[in-house]
Parts: C-alpha cells; structure tokens; sequence
C-alpha cells in the first residue's frame, strides 16, 4: 500500500502544476495571445504560431531547451539543439535565401531611388542605439536592440549571436518578429500624422520593364559591392541574393522552389519554435526585457517615421511625383510593410495602386538593415 502511495504521489508531483510559477502563467497567457493574434486575426501567422508554440511549451516543460549541463543524462533539450542553429546564425541565413527565392527585385531595379528611401529608414536603427545606451546597456548590446529598428527577426537574432548578446536574443528576437507582426497596426497612424491627404492620394507612373538581363546581373553586382565594403554581411546579403539569383536565373527553377517553399517552411518552424523557447518566464519577466521591448517599438516608430520624412522630402524635390507613404516600407517586413502602404494609400483613392512602387523601398530594407547588422559588426571588429 506504501508503494502505491509513493508511486501515486511520485506521479502527482511530476505534473507540471507543482512546478509552475506566477510568471510561468503570464507567459502561458502572452503565448495564448500570440496564438490569438495569428489565428484569429491573421497577423504574420506563420511566425507568431510557432514562437507563440514555443513560449507556450518552454513555460511548461522547462526542460525541452535545456543545455546538455543542465540534464542528468547530458543531453539537451529538443529544442535546445534547434535554438543552438540560431545562435550559429544558420537559421537567419538560411531565411535569407528563402526571401531572396520569394522576392522580386523588378521594382527596386526600375527605381534606384528606392534604395535611399529604404537607407533612410536605417537612421531609426541608430538613433535606437544611442537611446539605448543612455538606457544602460552596452554598446554591443544596445547595437543588438537597436537593429530590431528594421523589423527584421532573422538579422535581429544574427546580430545578437555575432554580438555576443545570447543572453538578450530571446527578447530581442520575439520583440522584433512581434513588430513585424504588428507593421499593419503600429505603421498606419504615424505614415497618417506625417502625411497630408494629398499627399496619400499621389498616383505615381508604371515602372519601366525590368529586362531579364538586369535581374540576373542585379544579386551579382549587390552581393560584390556590398561585400567588398562590409565583408561580414556576407552571410546575410550572400543568401539573399544567392536564392534571388536561383529566383530570376532560369535555371534553377528546383532549387528557387526549394528554397522559396520547403527548405523556407522548415527554417521558420525552427526558428520560430527555438525563438518562441528562449522566453522563459525567468529570462523573459525582468526589467532588461521590458526595456528592451520599449526600445524596440522606439525603433520600430523612428524607422517608419525617418522613412516618411524622407518620402516627404523626395515628393518635395519632383514636384509630387513620388508618394510619400512609400517610404514607410523600407524597413525590411516584406512584403507586408508595401502592403500596407498600399491600405492606406488606397483608404485616401481607391483607385490608387502603390504595391508595386511601395516594393522598391521594402526591399531595400532588407538589403539596408543587413549593412547597418554589417556596419555594427564592422565598429565592434567582430
């Protein structure tokens, strides 16, 4: 009878509610909010529903990213393993490659002035940096924090492991792919304020064809110039221009599909699952975090406006033939910053059509917020 209780009781105090804290709770509680938000209401599903997984089981089974020193039998967790393909920035690259397969370039080609309304968007990268350091954090880290600016999760997570800001990748990478999450609610009141109902409803003209000569040559001619100035930029800019190239090539139509389809569905799960992991009530509920969030979303507002401003300035300089909403998507959310430059240059005339124009600055986002990853890297000698 002894031995039943003691087995019964055994049983008992392995079940996960002995062990739960009050923070284990509210992180249950912000995952179920994720998963709300992904499904229920549609926003960036495919990254949310993972790291939401992720939050939800990490908070309770402790162990499942548990390093391979903290089991009894040296072996880590599962997901241990999958978050370790972060920190060796595998997964970013990888990701990379996928967006480059899935992206085309026709719009940014057709208009090289996109590429300056998309640097522009960097300057709230930097003003973030400096903000965070008058919040405390180092120099490395606050170069870290401040890159989620670009609302860009995967050069987020790779500037943190470069960095060597591990400890704060979890937050920082959930803040990022969170306000990536959240472009469709956070951008439109600021691209509003700064703008003029005019202005909304500026028409601009078709772009020019692209010739297939000039795609295939353009991810040739990024990957050597930027990489011959930045270097470290190389795993990043390298990827994403390699699956563009397998993208507009011709010849390569198995590996564009792979990489765009399969091996790009495989990276998000892991990366979103290990991401997800990382938010351990213990590392997550802390006043490090909350700032870090904070200065996120700082970030974040300061890019979108910084772009604006600048699509303002340029519609100033041709005498309104440029729309100033597009310059809100050169942060690197692609492709829904450009959708949403759309929605609101169609909620001014619905007749207006700024997808495609809006493309240009949004892929330059993505090319621009892996040079400032590069040009942090580059000040740090890492």
């Amino acid at each position: 009878m002894d031995y039943v209780i003691t087995t019964l009781d055994n049983l008992v105090h392995q079940t996960a509610f002995f062990n739960l804290t009050v923070g284990n709770f509210i992180m249950i509680l912000v995952a179920f909010v994720f998963l709300y938000l992904a499904i229920a209401k549609g926003f960036e599903p495919l990254l949310l529903v993972p790291i939401a997984f992720g939050m939800l089981l990490v908070n309770i089974y402790p162990d499942i990213i548990a390093s391979p020193e903290e089991t009894s039998n040296g072996v880590g967790g599962l997901l241990y393993y999958f978050y370790l393909l972060d920190e060796w920035s595998i997964l970013p690259s990888l990701i990379f490659m996928g967006v480059g397969a899935m992206t085309d370039f026709s719009p940014l080609i057709a208009n090289p002035i996109s590429f300056v309304m998309g640097a522009a968007a960097q300057f709230g990268i930097y003003g973030a940096y400096l903000l965070a350091i008058l919040f405390g954090f180092s120099d490395q880290a606050a170069a870290a924090i401040a890159i989620i600016g670009g609302a860009d999760g995967p050069t987020s997570i790779f500037l943190a492991g470069k960095l060597g800001q591990t400890a704060l990748m979890g937050p920082i990478a959930v803040a990022a792919y969170s306000y990536m999450s959240l472009v469709p609610i956070i951008q439109p009141p600021i691209m509003k304020l700064f703008t003029t109902e005019e202005e909304r409803k500026i028409k601009m003209k078709n772009l020019r064809p692209v010739s297939k000569l000039e795609r295939i040559l353009f991810p040739i001619i990024v990957t050597v110039v930027v990489c011959l100035i930045l270097p470290t930029t190389a795993p990043l800019v390298g990827m994403l221009m390699l699956g563009n190239l397998f993208r507009e090539c011709g010849v390569t139509r198995q590996l564009s599909d792979t990489a765009s389809n399969a091996l790009m569905y495989i990276v998000v799960i892991l990366l979103g699952t290990s991401v997800g992991a990382s938010t351990s009530a213990e590392a997550f509920l802390n006043i490090s975090t909350l700032k870090i969030v904070a200065l996120g979303l700082v970030a974040f507002i300061l890019a979108t406006t910084m772009g604006v401003l600048f699509g303002k300035l340029l519609c100033k300089l041709t005498g309104g033939k440029i729309n100033p909403l597009i310059g809100s998507a050169g942060v690197s959310a692609v492709p829904m910053a450009a959708r949403v430059s759309q929605k609101v240059g169609a909620e001014a005339d619905p007749t207006n059509f700024l997808l495609m124009h809006a493309m240009g600055p949004n892929v330059a986002g993505v090319i621009g917020t892996a040079v400032a990853a590069g040009v942090f890297m580059a000040i740090f000698g890492v």
